[in-house]
């Protein structure tokens, strides 16, 4: 059972279908966001929402006939997941106009600036009764700006507004009216001529007709006009007295027959066109006079730009409501009592010095202090090499490293180390620096450990500048428990963004499970995943332990492949429906977005698009790889390898391997509790030791030749784990209790680069695997074809596109001449060898044997022949590195050979 099934089609026009029905106006007294439409909508109506082009002759397990598979239970799943996502659909559509305005809840929510003078601050909280806004700018005051249920600033859905006026400075007038707007980001504009209203209003008045301004000069009247005319001068003061409101179509009719004996106005006549549709009644001007004066009419736009004046008016006249820099948190008054917490959508969280409650930072630094973006971002090359990379111990020293001194130090190593991308982990704001940076507690601020949102704003840039992809690994799998600063009973009273009882619990980490279900949840993840790409400019995103959150028992159970283990009682539906969600809007976002799932049950079809019914990401990443790897280092003595259990593992699981991200050490090894393979492979071993250097040579020779066979034999993606291009000697570990709060492994040795030793060996060796795959393009080759496996000799020899590939693990035994089968006839050059004493081997082969030409002689069943030396791994030395030999001129296609694995260009004949 592989993770490549093509899975049937599900709707993929979440993003940007409109609703076919004409959206009714409801009152919202409450000033939530306004409804695309509403619970009154026709019966036929929903089912032209559902009903859209891409829907017609969908088959959600069709692909299973296709393919051969009879599973009915996973093919009545996918019926019922495709049903599923069709009704979250109209639930959305009912408040939403498509799911880019639901994942653009972050220009709403949180504290926003409005351009009338205020800031606008949003939390969604259902089970509180009051809430306030606190912080330095109004004392801590949990009274000053608040809102309470029942009144203006609390909606339906459990969503509380409040509005911050700017502090009018002294001896300034306020603004007379309502609509005056101001530019925050431009100090001199228009807006600063001087110009008065009164002024503007007399320029316009060229262009207003008589009783067009009637409602001008006043910042009520044009509302309560409007709402008398719809309810009457004694209407409704609350939602309970307005009760329903009719249709569109009821109302028109209705304020007509009132106003049918009404005197001519000098307003220009207009009429309701019906063609019969819904959605076709609208109000059109029938006079052709009036439709001529309109045509002919140029708005006055250089007087509504009078109208917003610059920040510098704004200055002059206005106080902040809130600095640039103050801290502040949300005040809520619960069924069990008052309460203060962290704004779910804060962007930059401080710890409290006293190791108390943490706080936001509201961060609006003035224009001339803002972070400018100077590089656009890269192409994305069509095969990844990623280093995945932890910015608080990129460091030598023994702390917490910053963004800029990463940006300084270990960018500009990676790309000489030839890779094309970073993923950063632990970016995103957490409590505890011992867990990694994974038990998250506010998804929208990048970790202040760290520096500020400018600081990561650079890091990406400079990336960028560099040519290199910047991606995230991101965990919406779970969420910390820390009810302080997280979201955990955010509002006091329920698990407003978690599962309530045992399922809102991970069952052994004690993390919070989200409600995937819920919309408002889905507004929260949907938007943070569109808020990184948009305001700091992420190239993608890995998708942490995609297991915890795809079944009820989070991943912990026995997979034997079978479909039944993907359909039962234990996988959570809402989970897959949001990864597919997730999917969907980051691809209509940005094209060229990069996704990838961490999957340890190879769930059936994580890389397929979703128009065929797959979860839609760009590539999955094989564990099973690594812990293979792990296994033989570990358990195994080295002349009892399994050649075929390596092949097996490494091209058995890679059917899809172009969505296969492959890897021989990531963070696992070295963070969580283990030790990298360096640590495993040299101990103790000393380089100026005699009684060391076996232990050197083999420990060089099988991590390079492990790293080279896992990066070229399959997938289209390949990561490497900070330092472990050269080889770090050390595991990874966190301050903690238990180590008495040390530093002095959380840190990366680069001083080890600075020394000709075994280090700087490995580190060329892996830099020139980069510049290889750079060159001839080895990681998006098409699949290989392994045409040599034997396990008495033990060597492995395949071809992966023009590439020929010759490893020979016998840790005695060595080949004088190898016979190997290859396609083309003509001369062979060895390209990369790693018994070249620059990758610490001993150099056995040499330049005048770089050379081999083919006979004709049928082996591996492959029409022609070469014979190869294959030196053993024992035949190793660890000397200073040396002069790379130049690849001969003429060279049309290039094989390989690695110290026991050989590489060869052929010369066409």
């Amino acid at each position: 059972m592989t993770s490549s099934l093509s899975l049937p089609s599900l709707n993929t026009t979440l993003l940007t279908f409109q609703p076919k029905t004409k959206p009714r106006i409801k009152l919202n007294v409450s000033f939530h966001k306004c409804c695309s439409s509403s619970e009154q909508q026709q019966p036929h109506s929903k089912k032209k929402t559902l009903t859209t082009e891409n829907d017609k002759g969908v088959k959600p397990a069709g692909f299973l006939t296709k393919q051969g598979i009879t599973h009915k239970a996973f093919a009545q799943f996918l019926r019922e997941r495709h049903k599923a996502m069709k009704v979250l659909q109209d639930e959305i559509f009912n408040r939403f106009a498509n799911i880019m305005e639901l994942a653009s809840g972050y220009e709403l929510m949180g504290l926003q600036r409005n351009v009338q003078h205020r800031l606008d601050y949003m939390e969604w909280a259902p089970g509180a009764r009051y809430c306030s806004l606190i912080g330095d700018f109004n004392g801590w005051s949990p009274t000053e700006d608040s809102a309470r249920e029942g009144h203006f600033g609390h909606d339906d859905y459990g969503y509380w507004s409040i509005y911050l006026e700017d502090k009018l400075r002294e001896g300034e007038k306020p603004d007379e009216y309502y609509f005056q707007q101001y530019n925050y980001v431009d100090d001199y504009d228009k807006g600063d001529s001087g110009i008065t209203m009164e002024e503007i209003f007399k320029k316009m008045d060229e262009y207003w007709e008589p009783g067009e301004d009637r409602y001008i000069n006043s910042r009520f009247e044009g509302p309560a006009k409007l709402y008398e005319k719809m309810f009457g001068p004694n209407g409704p003061e609350t939602e309970e007295e307005l009760g329903d409101i009719p249709d569109a179509e009821t109302r028109y009719k209705a304020y007509k027959e009132k106003h049918k004996d009404d005197p001519p106005s000098n307003l220009p006549p207009c009429d309701v066109i019906d063609t019969g549709k819904v959605y076709d009644i609208f109000d059109v001007i029938t006079d052709p006079a009036w439709k001529k004066k309109f045509r002919d009419k140029k708005p006055p736009f250089p007087y509504w730009l009078e109208m917003r004046k610059g920040r510098k008016a704004w200055l002059k006249k206005y106080i902040p409501a809130i600095p640039h820099g103050s801290k502040y948190r949300v005040y809520f008054n619960t069924p069990s009592g008052p309460l203060e917490r962290v704004p779910a959508w804060a962007t930059y969280v401080l710890p409290d010095v006293g190791g108390k409650q943490s706080c936001a930072v509201h961060w609006e630094p003035p224009p001339e202090s803002a972070y400018k973006w100077r590089n656009l971002r890269p192409k994305v090359p069509t095969a990844l090499r990623i280093y995945e990379c932890h910015v608080g111990i990129s460091g030598s020293e023994p702390k917490i490293s910053s963004f800029n001194e990463f940006t300084l130090k270990v960018l500009p190593h990676v790309k000489q180390a030839g890779y094309n991308v970073i993923q950063l982990m632990g970016v995103i704001e957490h409590k505890d620096y011992f867990t990694v940076g994974y038990r998250v507690t506010n998804l929208f601020a990048v970790s202040s450990r760290y520096g500020t949102p400018d600081d990561f704003k650079h890091l990406v840039d400079e990336a960028h500048g560099l040519g290199l992809l910047v991606l995230l690994d991101l965990v919406h799998s779970y969420s910390a428990a820390d009810e302080m600063v997280g979201l955990s009973l955010f509002d006091g009273s329920n698990d407003c963004y978690f599962h309530t009882g045992k399922r809102g619990v991970h069952k052994f980490w004690g993390t919070r499970m989200f409600k995937y279900g819920d919309i408002d949840v889905l507004q929260y993840l949907l938007s943070n995943l569109k808020w990184w790409v948009s305001e700091y400019q992420i190239d993608g995103y890995q998708f942490h332990s995609l297991s915890s959150m795809m079944y009820t028992h989070n991943g912990f159970a026995s997979f034997t492949g079978d479909l039944d283990e993907y359909c039962n009682q234990y996988v959570d539906k809402d989970a897959l429906i949001y990864l597919i969600l997730a999917n969907e809007m980051l691809h209509y976002l940005h094209p060229n977005i990069i996704t990838i799932a961490e999957d340890a049950t190879h769930y059936p079809g994580l890389c397929e698009p979703t128009s065929a019914g797959g979860l839609g990401f760009d590539y999955y990443v094989n564990l099973s790889i690594s812990e293979m790897w792990l296994w033989f280092l570990e358990n195994v003595p080295d002349n009892e390898w399994s050649m075929n259990k390596i092949v097996n593992t490494l091209v058995s699981s890679s059917q899809s391997g172009d969505k296969m991200l492959t890897f021989v050490e990531n963070h696992n090894q070295s963070i969580s509790g283990g030790r990298s393979f360096a640590e495993i492979l040299f101990g103790e071993a000393k380089e100026n030791s005699s009684d060391s250097i076996e232990v050197l040579r083999r420990g060089s020779s099988l991590h390079n030749m492990i790293k080279l066979i896992t990066f070229s034999i399959s997938g289209r993606a390949y990561l490497n784990f900070m330092g472990n291009e050269f080889g770090h000697p050390e595991r990874v570990e966190f301050p903690m209790a238990g180590n008495n709060f040390s530093f002095s492994l959380a840190n990366r040795h680069w001083d080890l680069l600075m020394d000709e030793g075994i280090h700087n060996c490995l580190f060329s060796f892996d830099k020139d695997m980069m510049v290889l795959d750079e060159s001839q393009r080895i990681v998006s080759r098409g699949p290989p074809n392994v045409h040599h496996v034997n396990d008495a000799n033990m060597v492995i020899s395949y071809i992966r596109g023009p590439l020929l590939f010759i490893f020979n693990f016998h840790p005695v035994s060595s080949y004088e001449n190898y016979s190997v089968g290859v396609d083309e006839a003509g001369e062979y050059q060895v390209f990369l060898n790693t018994d070249e004493i620059k990758y610490g081997g001993q150099g056995h082969l040499q330049r005048e044997k770089y050379i081999r030409r083919t006979f004709s002689k049928r082996v591996d069943g492959l029409r022609n022949c070469v014979e190869v030396m294959l030196p053993s791994r024992s035949a190793q030395d660890v000397l200073a590195a040396a002069a790379a030999a130049a690849m001969p001129s003429g060279c049309l296609t290039l094989k390989i050979s690695v110290e026991n694995l050989y590489s060869f260009s052929c010369h066409q004949m």
